[in-house]
């Protein structure tokens, strides 16, 4: 009995790639991939909080003056609208997100994907998102909002079946937002300055510079009932190390980097 009980919270406590992970059941309304400009995609481990709560948690590794992008990909047979929060705060307006319906959402369309390159900043452009800092990040440097640093998350709303609109073009579509969007900070910087981490400042994301992202204002109405959740935390690949998320180092030989089992002989007949 408490040998079983034992293998329960080894396998409860796995942290696996991504990859690994096969899709499915509740909830699996969206595919979510975070895309390097230069280095293809991030690889994600899946992990799961000490504290039970709804929705999907991964690790994933920051990489300095990596400029990068959200990829969506909606695998429903309805339009979904996303909220997108990044450091905390969402990536439309700048406001502070607790994900929740009421927010500014982006819009995508059946079977449809669409990639978000950075902050809103009017309807036809956006600054870039990029990997620094904690003292540069965009939430650190204009709100000085720390409290949901080193995040990317997201909310996957339906839309209710009875007010289904139209919609054409692969434009960003958006949820009454405003023609302005978040406000530009002066002396904000896109640099890939790989110098030394400053010493205990955790990963954030920067204001980088400025992209053409036409994008257009469409009506919809969400469920009122989250679909799915989806948070991504970035850290440096030190910190990731430490926590023993990615085999760093050499290796031991009384402790695996992998969680494994011992092999069975060829000739083993029992």
């Amino acid at each position: 009995m408490t040998r079983s009980a034992l293998l329960t919270v080894l396998f409860i406590s796995l942290v696996i790639p991504a990859l690994a992970w096969a899709h499915g059941g509740k909830g699996d309304v969206v595919d979510v991939r975070i895309l390097s400009d230069s280095q293809g995609e991030f690889p994600r481990y899946r992990t799961y909080p000490d504290v039970r709560q709804e929705g999907k948690f991964f690790y994933m590794e920051a990489v300095k003056g990596q400029k990068y992008s959200v990829q969506v990909i909606n695998k429903s047979d309805r339009r979904i609208g996303v909220v997108v929060a990044v450091d905390g705060r969402n990536i439309i307006d700048g406001k502070k997100s607790d994900l929740k319906r009421t927010e500014q959402m982006y819009i995508i369309g059946p079977y449809e994907a669409n990639t978000f390159e950075g902050w809103r900043t009017g309807m036809d452009r956006t600054n870039r998102f990029y990997f620094t800092e904690q003292s540069d990040s965009y939430a650190e440097k204009v709100f000085a909002d720390a409290s949901a640093m080193g995040t990317i998350a997201l909310a996957v709303y339906k839309e209710k079946l009875s007010e289904i609109v139209p919609y054409s073009g692969k434009s960003s579509r958006m949820k009454d937002v405003p023609a302005g969007g978040a406000s530009c900070p002066p002396g904000a910087s896109g640099s890939a300055d790989r110098s030394e981490l400053k010493k205990n400042e955790q990963a954030g994301t920067g204001f980088g510079e400025t992209t053409y992202s036409p994008a257009y204002i469409v009506h919809f109405d969400p469920e009122d009932k989250m679909a799915e959740k989806i948070v991504l935390k970035y850290e440096w690949r030190s910190e990731l190390c430490k926590k023993g998320i990615i085999p760093c180092g050499p290796k031991n030989r009384f402790w695996p980097n992998h969680y494994e089992f011992a092999p069975i002989p060829k000739d083993f007949r029992g």
